[in-house]
């Protein structure tokens, strides 16, 4: 259903919106910001069924909806959201989270962030809807267009639910520009940082272990920052070892810069958006050789076996005892993000959107 005005009215899943962190809802609101902004002439909505916050920097043209009007429109993917949209009179509807409409009434595209939620069931205990319905949604052909945040996860995701290779796109993702090295005196006791949600899949009780064994003839700490999911195991306090819960964003630059090197040791990544935070600050980056992660870094990071707790070890040894081996690798992570910014993924996510519009028109 396509809306009778020159402008292109687009809508866009706002449920990740509803927790204030973690990687789809920032990319959810990043994109939205980027995207509006971007093109100032056309409209842009932001729905779920849920109640969320808008970005306080959101510009004119990135609107809020409303939420189920009816009984009937409590069955958001099926009624609610269909007629949310065709009150706002959307074009295009892009879902943000594994998930389009169930009725094909308009174009949509589906952003497929990872495969973790069927690789090892694990790693996403509270995805159960999520390994029911998404394949449904692809088997069937709900989704017009599916973007991906790597080639990695692209070319899984085609092989896995048996894809259209040209309807899956790669995109990557990109740091806010705020994101930036930092002028810092050295801390007072040098520290390896782990930013991210603790988790399982992010090994960071394998990162602990290694780090321990370094911390035994060097004095060094590690700080994780992060918010702690309900399956992660509690962790004792002990020397060294600073557990500061979520950090807000604009605390992440100055953290990330003063760091001895950022540890990201991922079982697996869609893309490893920490990572990228990390380069653009100047750090120097630990972290494992996920495919994804291989791809973001383009050898602008020391790569170890995340399996392998002594490999982990004898790198933030070395981190350690020779940071000054790492100067050019610091300049080559710099170099590579500047190669990524949410102005190009706002670019490319529009030109999937316009593929998808003819697509559907067919």
């Amino acid at each position: 259903m396509l809306s009778y005005t020159s402008a292109v009215i687009i809508a866009f899943d706002a449920t990740p919106l509803t927790i204030s962190t973690g990687g789809v809802a920032r990319y959810t609101a990043e994109l939205a910001l980027a995207v509006a902004a971007s093109r100032p002439d056309d409209e842009f909505w932001l729905l779920s069924d849920q109640p969320f916050s808008m970005m306080p920097r959101a510009p004119r043209n990135l609107l809020q909806g409303s939420g189920p009007q009816s009984m009937a429109a409590r069955k958001w993917w099926l009624w609610g959201l269909h007629q949310e949209m065709t009150r706002r009179r959307v074009d295009l509807f892009h879902g943000t989270d594994f998930s389009v409409p169930y009725l094909p009434l308009r174009p949509s595209v589906m952003t497929l962030h990872d495969l973790s939620p069927w690789l090892d069931p694990q790693w996403q205990p509270d995805a159960g809807r999520i390994r029911r319905r998404t394949p449904l949604l692809l088997r069937v052909g709900l989704a017009t267009m599916i973007i991906t945040h790597s080639e990695a996860v692209r070319r899984a995701a085609i092989a896995r639910f048996r894809l259209q290779a040209d309807r899956v796109v790669a995109i990557p993702l990109a740091a806010s520009e705020h994101f930036r090295p930092v002028p810092c005196a050295p801390s007072e006791t040098p520290y390896f940082l782990f930013v991210g949600t603790l988790e399982p899949r992010k090994n960071v009780i394998r990162l602990i272990e290694a780090w321990r064994e370094v911390r035994k003839t060097r004095q060094v700490d590690l700080v994780l920052a992060g918010r702690t999911r309900a399956d992660f195991p509690p962790l004792s306090p002990e020397p060294g070892l600073r557990v500061l819960g979520a950090v807000a964003e604009e605390d992440l630059p100055l953290l990330y810069s003063a760091a001895l090197a950022v540890v990201y040791p991922s079982m697996y990544e869609g893309f490893g958006l920490p990572v990228l935070e990390a380069m653009q600050c100047g750090a120097l980056v630990i972290t494992s050789r996920d495919p994804a992660i291989l791809e973001l870094s383009a050898g602008a990071a020391v790569h170890v076996d995340a399996n392998n707790t002594r490999s982990l070890g004898d790198a933030l040894a070395l981190a350690h005892d020779c940071p000054q081996n790492f100067a050019g690798l610091r300049d080559r992570a710099l170099a590579r993000s500047h190669e990524f910014s949410w102005r190009r993924t706002a670019e490319r996510t529009w030109e999937v959107y316009a593929e998808a519009r003819r697509i559907f028109r067919k």
